[in-house]
């Protein structure tokens, strides 16, 4: 690793939240870097090739620049181009591919550590969003190579026989795609029905599939355990196995509480595993020390979004600014 390099300000995290961060910094021409794990708003990288957001293309806007879409609800690959060409045409200082080890608050600064370099900073903003830790079903068979927690296209599961675990609008989406593209799809979910968050021009979609029967879908169920040719489920009806190629485990994701943990931030006990910060001016319990963005939900995952989380990067550089004038 090189010699400590210094920053006024290190943003953690490359996605849409951590640009609008460096977009305020660059305003009032701090010395500000975004250091990200891998590829730019790897999160959106990683979403589904067909997703469709949920909100208009203006709510995704960040500092006010338009972005055109399509169609009203704009779709991942467009989220992409405009994200990028944010970054690109304002020159964000930005090092992709590096992962951030840990944080430390020394007396003066905070000492941050990557897998590729050591910096010091003023100020160091969190805003590593929640979609790299899935949440495990633990179970056993749960590591085998046809089990995934990610879902890409429908195309690998063409006549195969899929299972798809979870209720939520990426469960939806990927046993909507999946039964288009041929697979045969088997939804298995722990509730009594499909989550009442999943976009509304879907949700009737995928019922009138499970009521038809072009979907299998087994509620108030959960699997037991993951073998090569089948799965073994627990249903109201007792336990019992069924044919298997691929299951698609699409049941969440978590922040990393363990950078949280390490940074010196408190989280609630109350099983939602709540950030301590202030709601005003997102600075945690380490001064100068902000969160920005989902990890602000903890657990809660479904409360932060971009449409309103962008407020964030405001109230960070306008309460840093108040700071530094001082």
């Amino acid at each position: 690793m090189s010699d400590i390099i210094k920053r006024d300000i290190i943003i953690i995290g490359g996605g849409p939240i951590g640009i609008a961060c460096a977009l305020e910094c660059k305003k009032r021409e701090w010395d500000y870097l975004i250091i990200e794990k891998g590829a730019l708003t790897n999160s959106l990288f990683n979403y589904p090739k067909n997703m469709t957001f949920f909100s208009t293309s203006e709510k995704l806007e960040i500092d006010a620049i338009p972005f055109i879409s399509n169609n009203p609800k704009p779709n991942r690959d467009e989220a992409l181009e405009y994200y990028r060409r944010v970054t690109t045409s304002n020159q964000l200082h930005i090092n992709l591919y590096e992962n951030v080890v840990s944080v430390e608050k020394t007396s003066e600064s905070f000492k941050i550590t990557t897998s590729k370099n050591h910096y010091s900073a003023k100020h160091v903003i969190i805003c590593t969003g929640f979609y790299d830790i899935p949440k495990l079903l633990n179970v056993p068979g749960e590591s085998l190579p046809k089990v995934t927690h990610y879902y890409k296209e429908a195309h690998n599961y063409s006549m195969q026989d899929v299972i798809v675990v979870g209720a939520s609008n990426s469960a939806v989406d990927a046993a909507l795609e999946i039964w288009r593209k041929g697979g045969r799809v088997t939804m298995v979910v722990r509730g009594d029905t499909i989550g009442e968050r999943v976009k509304y021009w879907v949700r009737p979609d995928i019922i009138n599939r499970i009521e038809e029967g072009s979907i299998k879908a087994y509620f108030n169920s959960e699997i037991a355990e993951i073998k090569p040719e089948k799965v073994i489920i627990k249903t109201q009806n007792g336990t019992m196995a069924i044919p298997n190629d691929f299951v698609v485990a699409l049941t969440g994701y978590l922040p990393n509480f363990d950078l949280l943990a390490d940074s010196g931030i408190t989280v609630s006990d109350d099983g939602k595993r709540i950030p301590t910060y202030n709601s005003d001016t997102m600075e945690t319990n380490v001064e100068n020390l902000y969160l920005a963005g989902v990890i602000c939900g903890g657990k809660e995952t479904h409360k932060w979004f971009i449409e309103n989380s962008r407020i964030h990067a405001k109230q960070i550089t306008e309460h840093i600014e108040t700071k530094m004038a001082q």
